[in-house]
């Protein structure tokens, strides 16, 4: 199951990303999971001073914990996110272990920044991430922000994701400034549109011709979540466990 905010923009992998190593010491699924960082290093930064910034705690929940990404997490993430139903509706990710190195090393810059963060699912009984999560400053003070996810197939329809999202949403609402959750899903992203509904998301409208996958324009489904609206479903969600 993937979303890519049309941030997660991982395309053209291992070389871009090199340039961009290089033009960062010089001076965006997920839809929009930025796998690519030429895509957004020119942007201003959007500084935001916060403990997470420091360092990314361990979420953990039923079955799974979440945590910053690692450089061993780079050949399961390349095993899990690059098969053909994954990548179908995102941009292309790395192609090597070591394209996902760079892409970990960049997640923990602009966490350090406090531009991003980029937490790893990881399963109970897995040592390493099988998907991940980000969430990515796209207005000042992380007021809004851009969110998307991926996570390999075999892990798809047991719950994961749902529960995943739900952890990261809370993490982001209760420990950064932003009011307003934006994601992207291509049309077809059956899976993925189905997902950020059940998350309480509200479809605001159709991105016409927003992503260029092999070639081609597709549309995506523009979705958000303020704050107000994820706090006032907690309460609902909180009442009904207790």
């Amino acid at each position: 199951m993937s979303t890519l905010p049309s941030s997660l923009n991982i395309g053209h992998t291992v070389n871009r990303l090199e340039k961009v190593n290089v033009a960062m010491t010089q001076t965006q699924i997920l839809e929009p999971i930025h796998f690519d960082a030429a895509q957004i290093a020119a942007s201003a930064p959007m500084a935001v001073v916060a403990d997470w910034a420091k360092a990314l705690p361990v979420l953990k929940g039923q079955r799974l914990m979440l945590r910053e990404l690692v450089k061993t997490d780079s050949l399961s993430l390349l095993s899990m996110l690059s098969s053909e139903e994954v990548a179908k509706f995102i941009s292309p990710p790395p192609t090597t272990p070591q394209g996902f190195e760079k892409f970990i090393q960049w997640a923990q810059r602009e966490r350090q920044a406090g531009n991003q963060f980029t937490f790893g699912m990881v399963p109970e009984g897995c040592d390493h991430a099988v998907g991940l999560v980000q969430v990515r400053a796209i207005a000042p003070k992380f007021s809004v922000a851009e969110w998307g996810f991926a996570v390999g197939s075999p892990f798809w329809g047991t719950g994961m994701f749902l529960a995943s999202a739900r952890m990261t949403l809370d993490f982001a609402f209760q420990n950064t400034a932003v009011n307003r959750l934006e994601a992207r899903a291509v049309v077809q992203n059956g899976r993925g549109n189905g997902a950020l509904r059940k998350l309480g998301a509200v479809q605001e409208g159709v991105l016409r011709g927003s992503l260029l996958k092999d070639g081609k324009f597709l549309d995506q489904v523009m979705w958000s979540i303020v704050s107000q609206d994820w706090f006032q479903a907690k309460a609902v969600w909180s009442s009904v466990v207790h």
